[in-house]
């Protein structure tokens, strides 16, 4: 009886752990096989709009074009995000292109929102910050 008790809660135990690793906050969609100059990192709150998930939405589609550019999800809002958030001064929804040697950053928030409910345009746009960051 004791063993299945153990072997119960060790099982539960492991069920919870894999699950956790499911649900990371900061998420990596693609990681390139060279050092990259150029990264794309979103930020979010713990409760996403309908606009935040239209960005995600368009920069990976638009990030199709560029298959070896990492994207980062990242929430805001947990505590283990907290120096990223801090180093991006990100409080909640934000979208940056970031160079990771250099550090160099760029603010791509204004155009992701003024730019979200108009496909083509937000594609190309972000294109443009893109090529012009390289």
């Amino acid at each position: 009886m004791k063993k299945s008790i153990i072997l119960s809660v060790f099982a539960t135990f492991m069920l919870l752990i894999v699950s956790n690793l499911g649900n990371a906050q900061t998420k990596k969609t693609s990681v390139p096989s060279v050092k990259t100059k150029v990264e794309i990192i979103q930020f979010h709150s713990e409760h996403r709009c309908m606009t935040c998930n239209k960005i995600e939405e368009l920069t990976r589609e638009t990030l199709k074009s560029y298959p070896t550019i990492p994207f980062s999800l990242v929430n805001a809002d947990d505590k283990k995000n907290k120096e990223i958030a801090s180093q991006f001064e990100a409080t909640g929804s934000s979208l940056f292109l970031y160079n990771p040697t250099t550090k160099k950053k760029q603010d791509l928030t204004d155009m992701a929102f003024m730019n979200a409910s108009d496909k083509d345009k937000f594609i190309k746009e972000l294109k443009i910050k893109i090529d012009a960051f390289k």
